[in-house]
């Protein structure tokens, strides 16, 4: 998901529209959100919070006071978010219900609350949701995620931000429930509870079973007639049943024996034909074989020449592919000397052009007695450069300073400043301690009086509500009554206008229809045929006197169906403000709206007068504690003020004396040149060009020997091998996949002329017939032998179905006859399953199978903020997960400890500072983010918000807070951060900056995309 462009007004602490375009950020990936406390940053994330899900989380619970205090009655508050994901572009617009003047009648009335979501399709925006229920409906499908889970993982809102590090076992498990939706767990151990019920009631029915299932089998002894002398036996309970089946299933056992026999002897019979077919098919099959392989061998023998040919040229490839790279080593070393030249020219002239001397032994007599050469340039090069940085070393430490010039006149000045803020503020504290006692006198004097008249602020506002309620019903039903009359008014006309469209639209069509034949005598042309009759004379064409075209119909008919909406508008119109006027009529409570205006009045005039007093009680008692600590600590404070004052002017004298320092040591390395820094510049060009040319020279000899090696090996190579020199080589070359393709065409020939040689050999030595087997009396006796044994297997499958069924059936009849222990035992299996799933009997952690799954999430979140916390604390910090025994019967395993590799213990998250604390939490959340993210499909988020108070971090630790932000861009992804802290302000060069107007409202300043 990805935000494009954000659209205030009336909202917050903005009152005009304000545009947020977050497309300007994406190429810096960063961005703060900027400005003073109370200006409204945080308000640009509720806004986008409730654009998208109709909420603001830190108003949860509490009044949802959503519109500016600083609009108009009449000013509108609406938020537009425009945003993306995969699913395509789309803009949602929405309003909060709000106050607002009633348009007729005076008073207030309530503005529902709007919703509107577009989708851009073609470049047009077109609607897909008009209803607060159906935007909502909507943007699930579209955003795949909820309002908890958007929180968690692409707006980090203020004061929300440490929760989840902080939480106890069962905050956290109620925060997880809804991030992972495991409520089907529950349903789990409730199901489990469900099966533990019906097997109770299994054993009941366990009775009935074994009567059907003796019944059936009684019946398989009758179909199958085995009862033999039983066959009149009547057994007088369920023992007897199964005895008398026992027997039946004996005489099933003999069945079978003897139908076996029968199929054994089947079988053999028609193994002896098979085998006898098979020998013939085996013969004929060889002399098939034989005759394929006389031929194969014939047209081999043909291709022997062919062969020999092949050979001969793989060998003189792999002969000359030996040589191959000796002889590119010698190309590639000729053109690698050719190369180096050209590059030690060039380093020399450029050495030469930045002022480095052409014969470096002039500016160095101990050189000039060294050899010369190649070898001796580079070092004579290398040696100048040398000695070149070791004389710009010593220029260093006055660039430094001359580079610190202004640090040191501010750091003049600001002292200069404070020492006269100082001295200003001694003389302050000295007026200040001759008026205090007066003050003090007077001031307690007024909060006794104004104590006692505020005591009556709680029975004051129950008054006002009260007649609050009762002049809004009378003002309501006021107004409502003159709209109910206009409301009917407004549906008699609409009927009125929709049936006198209606009528005009039916004159058109009957004009349109008498007007046809002018419009075809229009067409006419002379000496052309007729588009009716087809004659091409004309001599009396209709005239089109009144003529209405089709553009007029469509025209006509729009007016119309607009007519008939407004008609229906209209209608719900007078139902909507009916059924409001009876509602207005309970609340007026019978009262007059002079009767119900005199009594608010009186109401709020008493309220805000026990309000101002309470209000001035509370401010003037605080003015009094702060007089009389003040009086207390006078004294100390100018004590204080005269120390400051002295040690200031110290100062001014020890910074002038290191500037006078600072300036003689800068102009002594200045030299020549108008700045320190300009002369370490010029060293150093010539430094890299001396060096450079010095690489160039030992470059090109290196190249030049090795060259000569190359040429010296590929000519010992040539006079051991079969060519005569390098041009033979190179035409024998070939391809590997050439000479694999002609080694492989050899082998392959090998191979088959030595595979057919010893076929045909085993084939000619069996002595076979050169004319064909004839097959046909075998299979004739082999397909009786086979149909013989089928009849003998079925008979024997049948004998066998009904034993094995007689048998399984008796034998679970008696089994469930006796199963009652059995039943007993699965009960107590399911019991003890269930309790476990519960965390029951035993579970010394009471943990159940919901907490168990969300301690495995916990894990993985934990997991995947070490990643980002254990850079972030220079490995001192890890999170890990508790599953330690919670306290008061709360569940176990969704604790958090932290890890202190210093002391190599854990602790409690709530004993780490302030500061600590922040990393944490952050490193949490962006895991906690990810594994939520996964969990819902994978969604790609481009967009982050962190609201956060960075300003607890000291420099280091804000540094490694910024480096994990700046990681958090990669990919594409845009992150907002909100913080006044100075530090990121100087680090974040993309900003938009929230920024209260001297009348209140606030206006945001944002570069646009």
């Amino acid at each position: 998901m990805q935000l494009h462009r954000l659209e205030v007004e009336g909202f917050g602490p903005f009152r005009a529209r304000q545009v947020v375009e977050f497309d300007a950020f994406a190429d810096d990936g960063i961005f703060l959100i900027a400005g003073r406390t109370g200006a409204g940053k945080s308000s640009i994330l509720d806004a986008v919070c409730f654009g998208l899900y109709g909420g603001v989380p830190r108003y949860d619970g509490g009044e949802k006071r959503l519109r500016s205090d600083h609009s108009e009655p009449d000013d509108p508050t609406e938020v537009v978010v425009e945003f993306s994901t995969v699913a395509g572009r789309f803009r949602v617009t929405r309003s909060p219900a709000y106050e607002r003047p009633a348009r007729r009648g005076g008073g207030m009335t309530t503005q529902q609350p709007s919703a509107l979501l577009e989708q851009q399709v073609g470049g047009e925006w077109i609607g897909r949701a008009a209803r607060v229920v159906d935007v909502a409906h909507e943007l699930d499908e579209i955003l795949q995620l909820s309002q908890e889970q958007f929180l968690q993982v692409i707006l980090l809102a203020q004061n929300r931000f440490a929760d989840f590090l902080l939480a106890d076992s069962k905050e956290r498990q109620a925060l997880l429930r809804r991030l992972f939706g495991t409520e089907r767990f529950s349903d789990y151990q409730a199901r489990f509870d469900e099966r533990r019920r019906a097997a109770e009631q299994g054993l009941a029915g366990r009775r009935a079973t074994v009567d059907a299932r003796l019944d059936e089998a009684e019946r398989l002894v009758s179909d199958a007639e085995l009862w033999g002398d039983d066959a009149d036996a009547a057994p007088d309970g369920t023992d007897a049943r199964i005895e008398l089946l026992r027997r039946a299933i004996a005489r099933a056992d003999y069945q079978v024996e003897r139908c076996s026999t029968e199929r054994v002897a089947a079988e053999k019979a028609l193994t002896a034909a098979d085998a006898a077919l098979a020998d013939l098919k085996e013969q004929r099959q060889g002399q098939v074989d034989r005759d394929r392989a006389r031929s194969a061998l014939a047209a081999l023998e043909a291709q022997a020449e062919e062969i020999a040919d092949a050979a001969q040229q793989r060998d003189r490839g792999r002969a000359a592919e030996g040589l191959r790279a000796l002889i590119t080593a010698e190309t590639r070393g000729r053109e690698a000397v050719e190369l180096a030249a050209r590059a030690e020219t060039d380093a020399v002239e450029a050495a030469i052009a930045a002022g480095v001397p052409i014969d470096p032994r002039a500016d160095d007599p101990a050189l000039a007695e060294r050899p010369q050469g190649e070898e001796g340039r580079a070092a004579h090069y290398r040696s100048w450069a040398s000695d070149r940085t070791r004389e710009s070393g010593g220029w260093q430490h006055p660039a430094e300073l001359e580079a610190s010039v202004p640090a040191r006149a501010k750091e003049l000045a600001a002292a200069r400043e404070t020492e006269s803020a100082l001295s200003a503020g001694l003389t302050s504290i000295d007026a200040e301690r001759e008026n205090l006692p007066e003050r003090i006198a007077k001031l307690t004097a007024e909060r006794d009086a104004a104590r006692t008249q505020g005591a009556l602020v709680e029975s004051a506002a129950q008054t006002v509500a009260a007649a609050e309620a009762r002049a809004m019903g009378v003002l309501e039903l006021e107004r409502l009554s003159a709209a109910v009359a206009e409301a009917a008014q407004a549906e008699s006309e609409a009927s009125d206008a929709h049936t006198r469209a209606q009528q005009e639209l039916s004159a058109l069509r009957r004009r349109r229809l008498d007007g046809y034949a002018g419009e075809l005598a229009e067409a006419l042309v002379a000496g052309e045929p007729c588009a009716v009759c087809g004659s091409v004379e004309h001599p009396a064409p209709a005239q089109h006197a009144d003529p209405v075209t089709a553009e007029d119909v469509a025209a006509a008919e729009s007016l119309r169906d607009a007519a008939a909406g407004a008609e229906r508008e209209a209608s719900r119109a007078l139902s909507e403000v009916t059924a409001a006027r009876a509602a207005a009529a309970e609340r007026a409570g019978g009262r007059t709206a002079e009767q119900a205006a005199a009594e608010l009045e009186h109401a709020r005039a008493a309220h805000e007068a026990a309000v101002a007093a309470a209000e001035l009680a509370g401010t003037l008692t605080a003015q009094l504690d702060a007089l009389q600590q003040d009086a207390a600590d006078v004294e100390e404070r100018r004590a204080a003020a005269s120390e400051h004052l002295n040690a200031a002017r110290t100062s001014i004298s020890l910074i002038e004396q290191r500037i006078e320092d600072a300036d003689r040591i800068i102009a002594e390395a200045r030299g020549d040149s108008s700045t320190v820094a300009e002369r370490i510049a010029e060293a150093r060009r010539q430094i890299a060009a001396a060096t450079a040319a010095a690489d160039a020279i030992d470059a090109h000899d290196d190249a030049a020997e090795r060259a000569d090696l190359a040429r010296h090996e590929r000519d010992q190579a040539l006079e051991a091998s079969m060519f005569t020199d390098a041009t033979e080589a190179e035409q024998a070359l070939l391809s590997a996949a050439e000479i694999a393709a002609l080694d492989d065409r050899v082998t392959e020939h090998a191979v088959a002329v030595k595979k057919e040689r010893a076929l045909l050999l085993d084939l000619e030595m069996r002595m076979l017939p050169d004319e064909l087997i004839d097959l046909e009396p075998a299979q004739d006796a082999a397909a009786a032998a086979r149909t013989s044994w089928t009849s003998a297997v079925d008979a024997d499958s049948r004998a066998r179905g009904v034993q094995a069924a007689l048998t399984a059936t008796v034998d679970a009849a008696a089994s469930e006859h006796t199963a009652s222990a059995a039943d007993a035992r699965d009960f107590e299996i399911l019991r003890s399953l269930a309790d476990t799933l519960a965390g029951r009997s035993g579970n010394t952690r009471r943990m159940n199978l919901e907490t168990f799954v969300l301690a495995a999430e916990l894990e993985e979140i934990v997991a995947a903020a070490n990643l980002r916390l254990r850079d972030m604390s220079d490995g001192r910090y890890e999170l890990r997960h508790s599953d330690a025994v919670a306290a008061r019967g709360a569940a176990s395993g969704l604790g958090i400890v932290v890890f202190d590799a210093f002391t190599g213990q854990t602790r409690p998250a709530k004993s780490l500072s302030g500061g600590e604390t922040f990393l944490s939490s952050l490193a949490l959340a962006l895991g906690l983010a990810e594994v939520v993210t996964a969990r819902a499909g994978g969604i790609r988020l481009d967009t982050l918000f962190i609201d956060e108070g960075f300003g607890s971090l000291d420099s280091d630790t804000l540094e490694t807070a910024m480096r994990t932000l700046d990681e958090l861009r990669q990919g594409g992804r845009t992150v907002g951060v909100i913080s006044h802290v100075e530090a990121m302000q100087e680090q974040i060069p993309a900003q938009l900056t929230v920024r209260a107007l001297p009348d209140g409202p606030s206006v945001i300043d944002a570069p646009r995309a």
